[in-house]
């Protein structure tokens, strides 16, 4: 698939890692539309991108808000042949805190958003992209989840986080074997330590102390390098089941 060809679907599209992609496929060529719940930030990221870009307001943890926003998606764009999965939260907290243990409420938020919210993506982009007209290569579409390393290394105060990524690596393979049926690739990116809104509000010798735990190149990822894997991964046809790390060797330690 090429960028000029990708009409695409991006949770959490409207800042870090979403809007990243979503600036790839728009100079590329292609059309996005973002989903995210900041509606002054997806006013400035549509004002941004320009009119291959709009945005819906949407909770991806939300079943039926997520198939009302593909079917507004596809009305708009003809069809959608991409969904990316960028949305999420940190959720970071132990299980057994300081006054008390962890409410299955945090917990269950996590799951939901993280989790829940790549399934109904991929659930309903799958049901979309099953009546696209098929590649020569029987290709109709393409989705990309966002796990973390923190799937294969959790810290402390990450089980909950941990878990809702381990989820979306241990999803991807299934899924994609089901939907080689009808011709659409799933993968995903885990990526490691980049830079964000949140490492953005950090003092500097804590993005300092990140940075110099990474091995090499020893700082933070840039949001254009993922964009760049997962533009790479749009592109080339043989990707497919796969979970791929994007950390600088870097793997994350107890605390």
């Amino acid at each position: 698939m090429k960028l000029n060809e990708v009409k695409a679907l991006i949770t959490g599209g409207v800042s870090g890692l979403g809007l990243a992609v979503a600036r790839n496929i728009v100079s590329g060529g292609g059309q996005v539309v973002l989903l995210d719940i900041n509606d002054v930030a997806g006013d400035v990221a549509v004002a941004e991108l320009g009119e291959s870009a709009s945005y819906i307001r949407t909770d991806v943890s939300s079943e039926q808000e997520v198939i009302e926003a593909v079917n507004t998606a596809v009305e708009r764009m003809g069809m959608i042949n991409v969904a990316m999965n960028c949305a999420g939260i940190i959720g970071a907290g132990r299980v057994l805190g300081r006054e008390a243990p962890m409410p299955l409420d945090f917990f269950a938020k996590v799951i939901q958003v993280n989790l829940i919210g790549s399934f109904n993506i991929c659930k309903a982009a799958g049901a979309a992209m099953e009546n696209n007209t098929p590649s020569e290569d029987g290709e109709r579409g393409v989705i990309i989840s966002t796990a973390s390393v923190a799937a294969y290394e959790g810290q402390i105060g990450q089980a909950a986080y941990s878990a809702s990524k381990g989820g979306i690596v241990g999803m991807t393979l299934p899924i994609a074997r089901e939907y080689a049926r009808i011709g659409v690739r799933v993968n995903a990116i885990a990526p490691g330590i980049f830079w964000t809104p949140m490492v953005d509000g950090m003092p500097p010798h804590v993005q300092e102390s990140l940075s110099a735990s990474i091995p090499f190149p020893s700082r933070l990822g840039k949001p254009e390098e993922f964009a760049e894997l997962a533009t790479h991964i749009m592109e080339n046809g043989y990707i497919n089941g796969e979970t791929i790390r994007l950390d600088g060797a870097v793997r994350l330690a107890p605390k």
